[in-house]
């Protein structure tokens, strides 16, 4: 199956909600939705069966969502003796999300409906170092332009999905000290975007996202993952229990500023030296290549140089797979973790990368954390980042809370 291909049949399923056993004892009009949203049609006598409700008041509940748009008719169930009921179902198409994957040197912009399904998109190369406004007016004018080319209008958003290539506060949306992003510390890139569209905008590091989209698209059976990006930088969004893991400021997953034992404890970004990122990474590599008499440039010039068997090129990869590996054995006894998923720009050079990962983990980390331990490559791909902001969105804006809200008009 292509990527695409994959994407449409995954990212189209919709959002499971709770498990029936987690339904409160009188849930409202928000649980309700959540149990919809699992893509199974119901009938009012199955919902107030599931939840404990009178038929009356689920009935109540029923129309408000269908009156919001939220849910929909969904035909006819078997008849037991007069009239079919109806069966209704989640709807989609209700709402769109604009979710947008920003990176050191591109961006990519796309409009989902709320089962994560790309309608449409766009990208651009786009320098984040020049700055908050100048970045966002991008997304706002080809966000904008989006809307537009779907028929749809910002009164149709649910929300706004950024991912950002450097540390962020959750909570604010607010990148803290990022190192290749000029003028951003602090800045408030909710208000600004709030002022353009309607609904929330949540803000979460580009390697969460990523983690997010690649969970959500292709591996939902794993609650416990962690997705190692390794590109310019290297970075690691953490799943668990089904939930992106960030700790108390956000900072959860920053393993590319981790020390590795290496006999050049070469200076990082950061100002200390012998990091992971400092001798692991696409720029750490290119670097050394240069050094060795290659023209190489960033990253995707080490990939280029690897597909071509380049000797040195695929030597530098394995080892920067042992160095990865190193830092990740400490995580999985720390963790235990069911799956990784190695991506970013650095895991298209192909399985080098990947057997030096693999390689130490094995050896280092406790049989019992990787009796059932898989180490992957990305499945989702550059999409990956883009689906995630989008189901960051989705899953905040049809929380139970959130549902009530609009259902209500608030």
């Amino acid at each position: 199956m292509t990527e695409d291909a994959l994407l449409h049949t995954a990212a189209s399923a919709p959002a499971t909600g709770p498990p029936l056993h987690s339904v409160p004892a009188f849930p409202g009009t928000g649980m309700l939705l959540s149990l919809l949203r699992d893509g199974r049609p119901r009938t009012r006598s199955e919902l107030a069966g599931i939840t404990g409700l009178a038929r009356s008041t689920v009935t109540q509940r029923v129309d408000s969502l269908l009156a919001s748009g939220l849910i929909g008719p969904a035909g006819e169930a078997a008849s037991t003796g007069g009239r079919p009921p109806t069966t209704f179902a989640f709807v989609p198409s209700a709402r769109v999300v604009l979710a947008a994957d920003l990176g050191a040197t591109y961006a990519r912009l796309a409009l989902t409906d709320l089962a994560g399904e790309l309608l449409t998109d766009t990208r651009a190369d786009v320098d984040i170092a020049q700055g908050p406004r100048t970045v966002l007016d991008w997304v706002a004018e080809n966000g904008r332009a989006l809307l537009e080319r779907a028929g749809r209008t910002t009164d149709d958003l649910l929300g706004v999905g950024i991912g950002l290539p450097g540390p962020v506060e959750h909570s604010t949306g607010r990148a803290v000290n990022p190192p290749i992003m000029p003028g951003w510390n602090g800045f408030d890139v909710p208000g600004y975007l709030q002022e353009r569209f309607a609904g929330p905008v949540l803000v979460d590091n580009d390697v969460n996202i990523m983690a997010l989209g690649e969970h959500f698209a292709r591996w939902r059976e794993a609650s416990h993952l962690m997705f190692v990006k390794v590109a310019t930088g290297i970075g690691c969004g953490i799943i668990s229990e089904g939930r992106v893991y960030r700790g108390a400021k956000g900072a959860a997953g920053d393993m590319g500023h981790i020390q590795v034992p290496h006999d050049d404890e070469a200076p990082c970004r950061c100002g200390n030296s012998g990091c992971l990122e400092a001798v692991a990474s696409g720029s750490a590599i290119a670097e050394a290549l240069v050094g060795q008499g290659f023209e190489v440039r960033g990253a995707l010039d080490v990939v280029d140089l690897a597909r071509s068997g380049s000797v040195p090129a695929l030597r530098a990869l394995r080892q920067a797979g042992r160095d990865i590996g190193e830092v990740l054995a400490a995580s999985v006894n720390m963790l235990n973790p069911s799956l990784i998923v190695i991506g970013g720009s650095l895991a298209l050079a192909g399985d080098h990368l990947l057997a030096g990962v693999r390689e130490v983990i094995y050896q280092r980390s406790l049989p019992l954390a990787t009796e059932d331990l898989r180490i992957v490559s990305s499945q989702v791909g550059e999409r990956a980042g883009i689906i995630g902001a989008a189901v960051m969105v989705i899953e905040h804006g049809l929380s139970p809370q959130r549902v009530e809200a609009l259902v209500s008009g608030d």
